[in-house]
């Protein structure tokens, strides 16, 4: 395979409903993250929903991160993917430890070109 990127899938449980539900604390951690992981913000959306939860993503350019909130259950889903340099774990601890996830579980993924695939070439 010809990797361009790490993807890193990310759940978390047991972090406090007040920090998973305040859109200014999501906002910081993912700078922080983004800091950390030595990536460069492009954008960055936080959208509060009602009654709660809070939905934030970052454009970044190696790629993006995104990460979703349900506070009643001390859950939040996030997704890291970084193409070329970064550090996608790095930025995942981060976000960790400033929503205070109790439980984490990381999946990761290369992402690429499988070796058998026939190159394209485009004429750019």
């Amino acid at each position: 395979m010809k990797k361009v990127g790490t993807h890193l899938v990310v759940e978390a449980w047991q972090a406090p409903a007040t920090l998973l539900n305040d859109p200014e604390r999501i906002r910081r951690a993912l700078i922080d993250a983004i800091d950390a992981g030595e990536a460069t913000l492009i954008d960055l959306c936080v959208h509060q929903f009602s009654p709660h939860g809070v939905t934030a993503t970052a454009t970044l350019a190696e790629s993006h991160i995104a990460i979703h909130t349900w506070p009643e259950y001390g859950y939040f889903a996030a997704d890291f993917f970084f193409c070329g340099a970064g550090k996608p774990k790095v930025a995942a601890e981060v976000l960790r430890n400033a929503l205070q996830a109790q439980k984490v579980d990381v999946q990761e993924i290369d992402r690429g070109i499988p070796a058998d695939e026939p190159a394209l070439q485009l004429a750019i």
